[in-house]
């Protein structure tokens, strides 16, 4: 495994080169500085954290699924991972580096129907919806941002003037912050930015973690091709 050095300030003109030109032609041509400078990068700093948080580190693929989609450029313009199984997080601590910068960060990225209706009444009752506002609050003077979708209204069941509303609009809830890479990120501010990052998201993630957890639903499966 590589160690973790840095990202050079290359890295960001790779992949505004690949913004620029999306195609297989592009990718080919600077694979290498890919798979050295960036993928194998990106995944020794996860690993050496994982070192730390515990758990296993998975890196996803850079290729697009474009089967069902009209954008159909091949490629990501980012390149991430997750630590799973770390105690830490239950849906994993996520790692990203692209043009904009790197950055970490936790949290529920998608809740299933059963962690949405979970989330909510936890999110409306007196007992740990006021505590969850206060994590959130404190995660945000801490610098990180809260980011996710929400729905326009109020959900059905939840009265439009509810004290917690923004938070009961919510379909998936993240934490996260971003350091630039525009001059280069060096190894001890990329591995410090990132443990701190997810320290500071952990009271969040724990929250959902008790008061959410794992879907039970079972998982859907892609219609088989005929």
């Amino acid at each position: 495994m590589t160690k973790f050095e840095g990202f050079t300030p290359e890295v960001r003109t790779w992949f505004q080169g690949l913004a620029a030109d999306n195609s297989r032609e592009y990718f080919a041509a600077h694979r290498d500085f890919f798979e050295r400078s960036i993928r194998g990068q990106m995944e020794a700093l996860l690993t050496e954290l994982a070192d730390t948080f515990g758990g296993q580190v998975k890196m996803f693929r850079q290729n697009r699924d474009v089967r069902f989609s009209p954008d159909k450029s091949p490629y990501k313009t980012h390149t991430y991972g997750i630590v799973h199984g770390s105690g830490t997080a239950g849906q994993g601590l996520y790692g990203s580096i692209s043009a904009d910068g790197l950055v970490a960060g936790g949290g529920y990225h998608v809740m299933a129907r059963d962690q949405l209706e979970r989330y909510r009444e936890q999110v409306a009752g007196a007992e740990h919806g006021p505590e969850l506002e206060k994590l959130l609050n404190r995660a945000v003077k801490a610098g990180l941002d809260v980011w996710g979708e929400s729905v326009a209204t109020a959900p059905r069941g939840y009265p439009k003037d509810h004290k917690r509303i923004e938070l009961l609009r919510r379909k998936s809830l993240f934490l996260g912050a971003t350091l630039s890479v525009s001059g280069g990120i060096s190894r001890r501010d990329g591995l410090r930015f990132v443990e701190r990052t997810w320290r500071a998201a952990e009271p969040v993630t724990g929250w959902l973690d008790d008061h959410v957890g794992v879907s039970s639903l079972p998982v859907a499966r892609p219609a088989r091709r005929r």
